[in-house]
């Protein structure tokens, strides 16, 4: 006689709920359909013109100690921004959320003047074009009102005013697609699993299996590698999409894929725990969603899936870097454009972990085989 394989079963398990995953329609409309429609959205719009109130930095070696610097403070089209680390700093560089960093020199002697220049990249193409007539206008101010008939008291660099430096291109798309993509994966582990789970209960699938020798271990393993089959899939599908049809930017190429695709499963383990305890928590299916949106709702609209987070109020920013799908977005967009690897993201992956035992830690409390 045959010895019965778990490992068998389990997978027969996860046939079967992978084509019923497939004919789902609400499976395949909140995984694939409704973030693939945000990044059609998002590619065809493109990227928007400028903002009156343009961001710049200020270089470490630049004078403080000047009329020009403490105009450019007033300024009500110049605003000045402050990074904790020069890595932040050259990220936002590269991506154009600044227009560049201006640094003003101090005159080898008193009857020289003060000079200025803005070091930027082609990534702010669309910024710092406009910030040096700012500064220009600024100085004639202070050269024409402050220190009329004395010889210039500031000017730009007469030999090169702006230092530019080529760089990739910093598309809509390269912010929007990981987050439609963490996205997806928040939406199919969190409603997918709750909804599977309380319906194999619900229908007493669950207690069927258990007249059989499977294990609840592997019907559980059975059932999770069906959604992360499908899930990685539909993960696929929509980096590719959004490479071939907007150019979405891999900068290393496969690598960045199979990079992105770890994180995707890191991340989609994770929201099946939240899955799981919405599972458990659920006295009948029509509690399901609202426990369901109290994960995900906070998470889509405060975890940078639309916007960067630095967009909202200062009180609010911690709030949305404590939740993981923040992490996941920024650990995506990391690997995806500035072509960090994994080891560099480790911060990021160690908090969705934290994440990950937390969940799991609550969802074996509260998840119920009956």
């Amino acid at each position: 006689m045959q010895k019965y394989s778990q490992v068998r079963a389990m997978l027969a398990i996860t046939k079967a709920s992978l084509r019923a995953i497939f004919r789902s329609p609400s499976a395949v409309v909140f995984s694939f359909v409704f973030p693939f429609i945000f990044i059609l959205v998002f590619g065809f719009i493109g990227d928007g013109g400028g903002v009156p109130v343009y961001k710049v930095a200020i270089d470490k070696n630049c004078d403080t100690a000047n009329a020009l610097f403490d105009s450019i403070k007033t300024s009500k089209r110049i605003k000045i921004v402050r990074f904790a680390s020069d890595k932040e700093l050259r990220s936002s560089l590269l991506k154009g959320k600044i227009a560049g960093v201006i640094k003003i020199t101090r005159p080898a002697d008193a009857a020289s003047a003060y000079q200025y220049t803005i070091s930027s990249t082609s990534a702010s193409d669309d910024k710092w074009p406009q910030v040096l007539p700012i500064l220009n206008g600024i100085s004639n101010e202070i050269n024409n009102a402050k220190f009329a008939n004395r010889p210039a008291y500031v000017k730009a660099d007469p030999v090169q005013p702006v230092k530019r430096e080529v760089v990739r291109e910093y598309k809509t798309i390269d912010f929007i697609l990981p987050g439609q993509l963490g996205f997806s994966l928040l939406s199919s582990g969190v409603f997918g699993v709750a909804f599977m789970f309380f319906n194999l209960r619900n229908t007493l699938v669950l207690k069927r299996f258990f007249a059989t020798p499977i294990s609840r271990t592997h019907i559980i393993l059975g059932e999770g590698l069906s959604r992360v089959i499908f899930q990685m899939v539909t993960a696929i599908v929509i980096i590719l999409a959004g490479y071939y049809i907007f150019g979405f930017t891999l900068v290393n190429g496969f690598r960045t894929l199979m990079e992105m695709l770890l994180l995707s499963f890191i991340g989609l383990v994770i929201f099946m725990g939240f899955g799981f305890i919405v599972s458990g928590l659920a006295k009948n299916d029509s509690t399901i969603p609202p426990f369901a949106n109290l994960i995900t709702l906070p998470q889509f609209l405060l975890g940078g899936t639309f916007f960067s987070i630095e967009a909202f109020p200062k009180w609010l920013q911690p709030i949305s870097k404590a939740m993981p799908l923040t992490h996941l977005n920024t650990a995506m967009r990391a690997v995806a454009f500035e072509g960090q690897n994994l080891w560099e993201v480790r911060t990021e992956i160690g908090i969705l972990l934290i994440w990950g035992i937390a969940v799991y830690i609550v969802a074996i409390k509260v998840f119920k085989w009956e």
